[in-house]
């Protein structure tokens, strides 16, 4: 079985035309593999919120409480392309790629991933580890338990990324 590199970048305020941005990008949005992803659209890209649709996101919630979630949807060049939503209101964006065998060919894809993230969304934070869960939390982001690699930190305060 193959491992997957995950790779992820903090955007302190996930204003509806960068996640927008990331799914056009990044998410096979005509096949993108889980059926809240359209209750997802319209609570954060459209503002359109139900009833239905809150309790549609709440089952992505941990059980063990917390505000944060993920989504985990198929990707249009990448194996996922992962939307979380922090504990503080925050978004981590991530791509799934499958990784190499070799650390050091591991490490490379990695840096590539966060930097190329990191510019698409002139973000400041990033991080990649194989089989790393998408941090749902500030604290679960400073976190190095699976962390490879490690790229400047999330700004305290909000800030609108391009």
């Amino acid at each position: 079985m193959q491992l997957c590199l995950d790779a992820y970048v903090w955007v302190a305020d996930p204003l509806p035309r960068v996640l927008d941005r990331f799914i056009s990008a990044y998410v096979d949005a005509d096949d993108p593999g889980d059926e809240r992803f359209a209750a997802f659209r319209r609570v954060y890209l459209l503002g359109a919120v139900s009833d239905a649709d809150v309790r549609a996101l709440d089952e992505l919630r941990p059980e063990s409480g917390g505000g944060g979630f993920s989504l985990y949807l198929r990707g249009r060049d990448h194996s996922q392309a992962i939307i979380t939503i922090t504990d503080e209101g925050a978004a981590v964006l991530g791509l799934s790629v499958q990784a190499s065998g070799d650390l050091a060919v591991t490490l490379r894809q990695a840096e590539e991933l966060i930097d190329h993230l990191l510019e698409d969304f002139s973000c400041v934070a990033g991080l990649a580890g194989v089989e790393l869960p998408p941090p749902q939390s500030r604290s679960e982001w400073d976190d190095d338990g699976l962390v490879l690699l490690r790229v400047g930190a999330p700004s305290v305060e909000s800030s609108t990324p391009a």
